[in-house]
């Protein structure tokens, strides 16, 4: 589909798959665009209709120089699926784009069906290491945002064996717009859905990395744990679940939203 105008702002969405399909919505990572999910596609476009979105600030979307949250990420999603014509639909979010899921879950909840929330929390403690990852960033650059990044979301074995992998999505983190980065990572130092989201009825998945050092396991425990029959999955995995056991993720995505309720 490519860029479309929502709010008289220029964001980039894909649609692919069969308009008879349930909708889902695939939301990404801080620092990543839609193309991180090109590889879970086949499996998804069996089931779903799948709505891919940069945010803005990310990949080809508007990078505007301007207080970004959580709560704005979101609007933009729900401008998409106004524009284009999709009242409810399923969810599928990692990191910031599971954080995005939470924000509509609780303050848009007749919109999403069901929700896989992966490698993600509802509050990230600590302002000054936020505040310190803006400053790195803006005094050294993308590209040493991409190398401190790279021991946070993958496994030291996952590093030295899947080179090519973790270069596909370094690369997008080094493209991503320094303000894009900045605006993101102010938004989720601001994020506190903690009490917001017991009031979430919809079917959540929470999926968490057991390696994980950015969204900790019990952070996504929190979540499940707070959300009436939430279930939670762990995977052997750092941050970048679906990139470092993708069958297992996909299958597991795949199980809980096409699940038939006796």
């Amino acid at each position: 589909m490519g860029i479309m105008t929502v709010a008289g702002e220029p964001l980039n969405v894909l649609v692919e798959g069969d308009a008879t399909k349930p909708a889902l919505v695939v939301s990404n990572p801080l620092a990543t665009n839609l193309s991180l999910w090109n590889r879970q596609m086949p499996a998804l476009l069996e089931h779903f209709r799948v709505v891919r979105t940069d945010s803005r600030g990310h990949g080809e979307s508007v990078a505007d120089d301007r207080p970004y949250s959580i709560e704005g990420f979101a609007r933009d999603v729900l401008g998409i699926l106004d524009a284009l014509g999709i009242e409810r639909t399923h969810w599928l979010g990692l990191s910031k784009g599971g954080m995005i899921g939470l924000w509509i879950l609780t303050h848009a909840p007749g919109r999403i069906s069901r929700a896989v929330l992966a490698n993600t929390a509802a509050h990230m403690p600590g302002p000054d290491l936020w505040n310190s990852r803006i400053q790195a960033a803006r005094t050294s650059g993308m590209a040493a945002v991409a190398e401190a990044i790279a021991e946070r979301w993958f496994t030291e074995d996952f590093r030295r064996r899947h080179t090519d992998e973790v270069e596909r999505v370094l690369s997008m983190v080094r493209a991503t717009p320094l303000q894009g980065f900045v605006g993101a990572c102010a938004a989720i130092r601001d994020m506190d859905l903690r009490e917001a989201m017991r009031a979430i009825e919809a079917p959540v998945l929470v999926i968490a990395g057991r390696d994980d050092p950015s969204t900790p396991p019990a952070m996504g425990a929190a979540i499940a744990d707070a959300i009436e029959g939430a279930k939670l999955v762990m995977l052997e995995t750092s941050h970048m679940s679906v990139i470092e056991n993708p069958e297992s993720f996909s299958r597991v995505v795949v199980d809980f939203l096409t699940k038939v309720e006796p």
